[in-house]
């Protein structure tokens, strides 16, 4: 038993081998929470699971706790963006997997991605174009998209509050809300965590 009240078994790729898994920028040491979630991962590659070939190739980047609402914690698992479209494949089962060895904690999966600084006037910061990916507007519609993997955004609202602020209103596919309406609190605190920006998830009310 772990840290966070986590029980792992002796399957998988091993204790030693949990680093395998983990690929920080720069070398840098995994901290507690990302070995576990590197031990999750091996314990669930090693266990026979169905998807067991998929997640052999699957690494993290890193991993961070959030505070969400009702005082308890989500776990953010940020992704070599190279293997987001892998994660994407098994995200489902995987994430039910990591939630249950987390003790119910909401485990979301994010893409890593790099925010390139505006051109100065005048003079560029970069020798070469800044691309569309890397700005920070795409960049936090990126997270966003993430956060609700596998729902699909079906619009946005941009409200301007009377301090100046503002608030967007996401609009989620409502054939998903059985399997994401439980969750919408967590991605809007995760999104406040991630981008300080303040969102709304909704699901469109249908007919009867």
């Amino acid at each position: 038993v772990l840290g966070w009240g986590i029980e792992f078994g002796s399957v998988g790729c091993g204790v030693g081998m949990a680093a395998a898994k983990i690929r920080k920028a720069g070398g840098a040491a995994a901290d507690e929470l990302e070995e576990q979630v590197g031990q999750a991962l091996c314990d669930l590659e090693g266990s026979g699971s169905e998807f067991k070939a998929d997640l052999r190739e699957l690494t993290i980047a890193s991993a961070k706790s959030v505070d969400v609402a009702g005082g308890k914690k989500a776990i953010v698992i940020y992704v070599p963006f190279r293997l987001l479209q892998r994660y994407h494949r098994v995200q489902t089962r995987l994430v039910r997997e990591l939630e249950k060895k987390f003790s119910g904690r909401h485990v979301i999966i994010v893409g890593q991605r790099n925010i390139v600084p505006r051109e100065k006037t005048g003079g560029r910061l970069h020798s070469q174009k800044r691309p569309r990916s890397r700005t920070l507007t795409k960049v936090h519609d990126g997270i966003l998209e993430d956060l609700v993997y596998p729902t699909e955004i079906v619009g946005k609202r941009l409200r301007f509050k009377t301090d100046g602020s503002r608030l967007t209103t996401v609009i989620l596919d409502p054939k998903d809300q059985q399997n994401a309406e439980y969750k919408v609190e967590t991605f809007q605190s995760v999104y406040k965590k991630l981008t300080g920006k303040d969102v709304v998830f909704e699901f469109p009310v249908t007919a009867e």
